[in-house]
């Protein structure tokens, strides 16, 4: 499922993604921004699998499926423009600042931010089209809940 996915994605004009080709990508891009640092910690696969447990509806079985074919598909796909642009045409604004709060959970899930981590959270929120004032807003958010 996830090479076909990594073929839309990598195609020089790439087809809109499915419902459960977006869900793959936007939970590639939450293993790419937590091993981001070099560290993917056990904390940081837990706050993945709560992310999609939450936001798909799915029970923790299903959850760690999408989280280790998204973690075969992240190590396999090239950069992250491919990812957050699927995301982009697949999400609303909206959603999508849902979707950067995501990024800023799994992130602070270790309790430390990374200089690497901080990058590449600036390069996708930036690629997903949402504000730096709305990404920032986001980061307070996860920073007041935890």
């Amino acid at each position: 499922m996830f090479k076909e996915i990594l073929n839309r994605l990598l195609a020089p004009a790439p087809e809109p993604l499915t419902d459960d080709g977006a869900r793959l990508a936007l939970t590639a891009l939450l293993v790419r921004i937590a091993r981001s640092d070099h560290n993917y910690s056990e904390v940081e696969k837990d706050r993945i699998d709560r992310i999609i447990r939450s936001r798909f509806n799915q029970d923790i079985g299903g959850a760690i499926i999408l989280r280790e074919q998204a973690e075969a598909m992240e190590a396999e796909a090239p950069d992250t423009v491919r990812f957050t642009r699927a995301i982009k045409e697949a999400v609303a604004y909206d959603d999508r600042i849902g979707v950067v709060e995501a990024l800023w959970q799994v992130v602070m899930a270790d309790g430390h931010r990374d200089d690497g981590e901080d990058a590449l959270m600036r390069l996708s929120s930036n690629l997903l089209g949402v504000s730096d004032v709305d990404s920032a807003k986001a980061r307070r958010r996860v920073e007041a809940a935890t």
